[in-house]
């Protein structure tokens, strides 16, 4: 028998696993160990939202990395668990705290590029998470943190950031003049060097962003390819607990004080949604106020102030409520993906909103109202 068909006669009477083991045996032993690719993920957050996709994302997702968590409003840190990340800190954000003396700005960029890239250190793989990344306080880390970390992988991905989302905001030509304007800074600081982009502003069509993460039941118009769509970032109640009396929740939003809403349209908003609780014999109400609200807006006297320790999407999947009510906050898309449908989820004064535009508006109803939130 020749020596091909002796091969062949073995290939067939020897199971395929014993002659991969005498293979191996016969298989000189790696002079070196293999060193497995290192990732680590970074989310830049600044709002609960922003929080609970952070690590809804880093369980689900980018299970097995060393996750880095950066949070830039100072609001934001009575909801960070320090013991869930493997690092974290607080990064001041250049425009409102920059350091003091002249080009304060420009070297606080160049110190929070410093310190948040020894905070991340090296890594093989590195995805970068944000909300937007036109802002320049976000942009250098695109090209600084691969550098500091050595990384030979990089993705740049979008974090949800509630009704935000469901409109598209074109960078229009003075905007993306800035952007140009930005990448002077490399000439004196060589480490500071701006990504420009055209399109959506938060970088939904960039090249450097492969990952659009939305959250569930949202309408968007992103690159269907670049669109990822998370689990609910809290666990849903089952029912609500039986009271003696019925319970609200008022979700407070800064509308005068971002210029959605005179401060007129504001008062009439705030009585009418307390008219509303009493007609529907709620009165003992409970009021969040908006992290980036010191007004309180929304806020009759009758209200009980409540300062969860955490994201107010964690009290609500722990608090039973009757109502939950406010203007068009992202909240109330939480509440309704939280609660049965016989809690009931109302959205008041959209009549006096000052929309940026009537497809901002169009497309938010028919995302409240897809998701069952009645628009009174």
């Amino acid at each position: 028998m020749s020596g091909w068909a002796a091969r062949v006669l073995l290939l067939r009477r020897c199971p395929r696993k014993n002659l991969l083991e005498s293979a191996a045996s016969r298989r000189p032993a790696l002079a070196f160990p293999i060193k497995l690719m290192s990732t680590t993920a970074v989310y830049f957050v600044a709002s609960p939202l922003h929080y609970l996709a952070a690590k809804c994302i880093a369980n689900r997702f980018e299970a097995g990395a060393r996750q880095v968590l950066v949070w830039y409003s100072p609001g934001l840190q009575s909801v960070i668990v320090p013991d869930e990340w493997d690092a974290c800190a607080y990064m001041p954000w250049p425009r409102f705290e920059p350091l003091p003396g002249r080009f304060g700005r420009h070297r606080r960029l160049r110190e929070n590029v410093r310190v948040i890239g020894d905070l991340v250190g090296r890594c093989d793989r590195l995805v970068i998470h944000s909300s937007v990344f036109d802002t320049e306080a976000i942009n250098y880390f695109l090209h600084a943190l691969p550098r500091s970390s050595g990384a030979r992988e990089t993705h740049a991905r979008i974090l949800p950031d509630g009704t935000l989302n469901i409109s598209r905001y074109p960078l229009n030509v003075w905007k993306r003049i800035a952007q140009h304007v930005r990448r002077l800074r490399r000439l004196v600081a060589p480490e500071l060097v701006y990504q420009p982009f055209a399109g959506d502003r938060i970088g939904s069509d960039a090249d450097f962003v492969d990952r659009i993460y939305v959250l569930p039941g949202l309408p968007n118009q992103y690159p269907p390819a670049k669109v990822v769509t998370l689990p609910p970032l809290v666990e849903p109640r089952a029912a609500t607990q039986a009271r003696e009396h019925k319970r609200a929740l008022v979700i407070g939003q800064p509308l005068v004080g971002c210029g959605l809403m005179a401060a007129a349209d504001l008062d009439a908003v705030t009585q009418e949604i307390h008219d509303w609780l009493v007609a529907q014999g709620i009165t003992d109400v409970d009021y969040k106020a908006h992290p980036k609200d010191p007004n309180q807006e929304l806020r009759h006297a009758e209200y009980h102030l409540i300062e969860p320790a955490g994201a107010l999407e964690a009290w609500l999947a722990a608090t039973p409520y009757d109502a939950v009510v406010s203007v068009h906050s992202s909240a109330l898309l939480s509440a309704r993906q939280i609660y049965p449908a016989s809690v009931e989820v109302v959205a008041f004064g959209w009549d006096r909103v000052r929309f940026k535009s009537a497809d901002e508006r169009r497309g938010m109803e028919q995302a409240f109202l897809a998701c069952g939130i009645h628009i009174q």
